[in-house]
């Protein structure tokens, strides 16, 4: 069990790491850094807890948690690096007088967009159920 419970969370672990880096480098190690590593960890936090649940299967403890894990992953952490990307790049010149409080409040709106997606997920996952 435990040997497939690493092995599933390192495929979720290794992306989110990355990530994690990125956003660093983009950040430059400002000081909403850490702030915006949360949304992240949060996934990783779930998707442990799914596997753990599921004792090392996604899908063993029922649909709702891992429903409700890509929930929160898809919105808050897809907006997040959608964000950081368009900051990397000045997509559309949105950042020509500088990134502004963008970072500083970047990880409520994305973690408040994931707690939307979570409880879709969850609710959807109660009814495949």
């Amino acid at each position: 069990m435990w040997r497939r419970f690493w092995l599933k969370l390192s495929l979720v672990a290794i992306p989110v790491v990355a990530l994690l880096a990125w956003f660093a480098r983009v950040e430059d190690g400002g000081p909403w850094l850490l702030r915006n590593l949360l949304p992240p960890v949060a996934v990783l936090l779930l998707a442990a807890y799914t596997l753990y649940r599921g004792e090392g299967r996604w899908t063993a403890s029922g649909w709702t948690l891992p429903l409700a894990t890509a929930g929160f992953a898809i919105p808050g952490v897809g907006l997040s690096a959608y964000l950081h990307y368009a900051y990397t790049v000045n997509l559309d010149g949105m950042f020509d007088a500088g990134a502004g409080e963008l970072f500083r409040f970047l990880p409520v709106y994305t973690s408040g967009a994931g707690l939307i997606g979570f409880l879709i997920g969850w609710i959807v996952g109660r009814n495949v159920n």
